[in-house]
């Protein structure tokens, strides 16, 4: 398929409520609101195609270039194009997700993640901590390093509250990773999250909320599932 034929369909696909929904959320024209599971009808004709992502991703449009980080391939992708990507992921569903994901499949996502999360930039540090907990959750625990993600978590507890939104938000969620996917960072998760407490995150004026990472932690426990690790990070 070229570009083209993709965004044509794409724009068939194109839904007003998901469009509404996720404008709401952040997302800017040009887009049309595709859902996921309507990519997945592309991605079955596409399959990955690491050309094609990139060329996706430059059109600009969210749902070519979400559509981009399901197709990419993880064996191809460079840091430049990582660092490309993540600089033009406008908003958190290509910066946590989209990019977040190929990120931590890719054999660059660790030093990008532990790159981005210096930056001052909202979209590019919450996407490095999206791809920190996106490793945790696809890597063998022989594969992490634990000493610096056990650092993280103290880098966390101590500032959290003072970062930015959407920082805050994955910060959140790298706790939780780290409880659940890394039994040796479980009990010091559970511990930073309960030093955390409530974390408030401005989610665009809908009901969406921040799940609290301390009761996430246990339900995980709860269910048997500690440890159990994804086969990937893209959904």
């Amino acid at each position: 398929m070229t570009v083209q034929e993709i965004l044509d369909e794409l724009k068939g696909y194109g839904n007003a409520g998901t469009k509404k929904v996720l404008m709401r959320h952040g997302a800017k024209e040009p887009f049309w609101g595709v859902k996921v599971g309507d990519m997945k009808k592309i991605i079955k004709k596409t399959k990955k195609n690491h050309e094609l992502s990139l060329e996706l991703f430059n059109t600009g449009n969210s749902d070519a270039m979400y559509l981009a980080g399901l197709i990419g391939d993880e064996n191809k992708i460079t840091k430049k194009d990582l660092n490309n990507w993540v600089k033009k992921a406008y908003w958190y569903f290509l910066s946590e997700y989209a990019v977040a994901a190929i990120a931590a499949e890719s054999k660059h996502g660790f030093e990008m993640a532990m790159e981005w999360i210096e930056s001052d930039k909202e979209n590019i540090a919450s996407s490095g901590w999206a791809t920190l907990s996106g490793l945790m959750s696809i890597k063998q625990d022989e594969e992490l390093d634990i000493n610096v993600l056990s650092s993280l978590l103290d880098r966390i507890k101590n500032t959290i509250h003072d970062s930015k939104n959407r920082v805050r938000y994955t910060m959140n969620g790298f706790v939780i990773a780290a409880g659940a996917y890394v039994p040796a960072l479980t009990s010091k998760a559970s511990e930073t999250a309960e030093a955390i407490g409530k974390v408030n995150v401005e989610m665009g004026g809908t009901a969406c909320k921040v799940p609290p990472a301390g009761p996430y932690i246990q339900k995980i426990i709860d269910a048997g599932r500690l440890g159990k690790k994804r086969k990937i990070a893209r959904c």
